[in-house]
């Protein structure tokens, strides 16, 4: 009983101890995203399903020039799959973007800015290991045979 009022108490956020996990996972969050740009490219994540390219467009226009603000979309329903990404003209103007906008709300989500990463080059996965008809069953002290599949009982 200690234990669920004690979990309550945090999850409510009237404990003393809760600003400090809060705090703590809001630490964690902005660590990952100390890395330094080098491109002018950045990711939005946590975008709302009500976002528009236009939307992500105009709140991201105060931090300089954008050439393109675009809000990825799933091919067969046509929503936001809640990422999105914005070039800007130079990585300076990117940077005051991520430090002007990241953690902030966005049609009532929070969004997370990041420097987007490039796309890694499509591999297809290999073939599956084939198996001849021909081949001898490792569990069979018979020479390599065709196999039959006996099945006991109804089939119908």
């Amino acid at each position: 009983m200690a234990f669920a009022s004690a979990f309550r108490r945090i999850l409510s956020g009237s404990s003393t101890q809760s600003p400090n996990i809060r705090s703590q996972l809001a630490s964690f969050r902005f660590s990952s995203t100390l890395v330094t740009l080098t491109s002018p490219k950045l990711f939005i994540s946590g975008l709302s399903r009500n976002t528009s390219d236009e939307s992500l467009y105009n709140a991201f226009t105060p931090f300089g020039r954008l050439l393109e603000a675009k809000v990825i979309v799933d091919r067969g329903s046509g929503r936001s799959k809640n990422f999105g990404f914005v070039t800007y003209e130079t990585v300076e103007e990117a940077e005051k973007a991520r430090d002007g906008m990241n953690a902030k709300y966005l049609d009532g989500w929070v969004i997370f800015v990041d420097p987007a990463r490039p796309k890694e080059a499509y591999q297809p996965r290999p073939p599956p290991p084939r198996q001849d008809l021909l081949s001898r069953n490792p569990l069979s002290t018979e020479p390599a045979s065709f196999t039959t599949n006996k099945t006991i009982g109804w089939s119908g």
